[in-house]
């Protein structure tokens, strides 16, 4: 007997559905076109940074009155890192560099002689205080020095765990230091002018303890002292000396016209500056650069150079008066758009606190 067969419906096939894999490539193109739109964006917004931190002072200044205020402050926020990064591997900037045949003063606390007072700002009441290793152009009237000039050789010989004098003291040899306390209350600290961590590395604690008397310091607002000052003293002990031997600098401020702490004489000065130089074999590099007390906290060091001539005139000082003219001239006369490079690897030590 035979049985039927159940006739069995035909059902259309069901249609492939596309696979994950190739919906996916769009939005893959998608945000491989936008991320590629971001970082082209990101790497010409930080080349306009960097152009712009690389101008003279004056000319970003004039920029800052005429240009909108939002342009600028974006121009400094990225320029300033990438800027102080780029300049620090020589890929961006220049230095002053010029051959000299005389050997470099080892050992000597001036490069080229003691500064002079030329005119005005400058007092006409300096002492000379001689401290080892650093000088101090000390000025009664003031009550603060004028200038500092120290050196800080290559190799340092201690190290610094950050332990330091009790505080600061009075020196007895000079006529008007003040006492540690006429800062009380002032709001400025006492800025070092030759600094305790390059003097101590170098030189022991007894160098050390001569930086804290009151003679080698100077009212510096808090985020001038605690910022970009601080920056430069640490790039000079720790970085430049190790990329080109001992380093010359001098150090010093720029007079008010009649601000002082209230009650005590201590003149508060406007500006504070910075020279310095070294010589490698044959070859001398100087740069200055120089600060306003207002200095905002995250400044970068080469938002302040300005040419060594420059300098002179507004501190009334001649800063190598020893140094022959033929190299004086344009050494001073030109005006760097860096402070000193130092590689890849002590740039991204630098970048990340190691």
């Amino acid at each position: 007997m035979k049985r039927a067969r159940a006739k069995r419906s035909k059902k259309p096939a069901p249609k492939a559905k596309p696979s994950s894999r190739r919906a996916a490539r769009p939005l893959a193109r998608l945000a491989l076109r936008t991320g590629g739109a971001l970082l082209a964006a990101a790497i010409a917004l930080a080349a306009c940074g960097v152009w712009y931190v690389h101008h003279p002072r004056a000319w970003r200044a004039e920029s800052e009155r005429s240009w909108p205020r939002f342009a600028t402050a974006v121009l400094r926020w990225i320029g300033g890192p990438v800027g102080d990064f780029t300049d620090a591997i020589d890929l961006t900037g220049h230095d002053a560099v010029y051959e000299y045949d005389v050997e470099a003063p080892e050992g000597s606390v001036f490069f080229a002689g003691a500064p002079r007072r030329i005119s005005r700002p400058a007092p006409e009441d300096i002492i000379e205080l001689k401290r080892g290793e650093f000088v101090v152009g000390w000025s009664p009237g003031l009550r603060h020095p004028v200038w500092v000039a120290y050196h800080v050789p290559a190799a340092a010989i201690y190290k610094d765990y950050g332990r330091r004098p009790s505080g600061f003291v009075k020196d007895r040899e000079a006529p008007g230091s003040p006492a540690s306390s006429s800062y009380a209350g002032s709001n400025y600290d006492r800025g070092h002018m030759a600094p305790n961590h390059a003097i101590f590395t170098r030189f022991g604690e007894a160098a050390r303890r001569l930086t804290f008397q009151m003679t080698n310091v100077a009212p510096q607002a808090p985020a001038l002292n605690r910022g970009v000052w601080r920056d430069v003293e640490h790039r000079i002990s720790d970085e430049w000396t190790a990329c080109y031997g001992e380093i010359w600098v001098i150090v010093g401020c720029i007079a008010s016209t009649g601000r002082e702490i209230a009650g005590t004489g201590i003149d508060i000065p406007e500006a504070f500056y910075q020279v310095v130089v070294a010589q490698t074999g044959y070859d001398v590099r100087a740069f200055a650069v120089i600060f306003p007390q207002d200095v905002s906290p995250g400044e970068y060091p080469a938002s302040g150079l300005i040419s060594i001539d420059e300098l002179e005139e507004l501190s009334g000082l001649d800063f190598f008066p020893e140094l022959a003219s033929f190299l004086q001239r344009p050494l001073e006369a030109e005006l760097p758009t860096r402070v000193w490079p130092v590689g890849f690897k002590t740039a991204l030590r630098r970048i990340f606190g190691l």
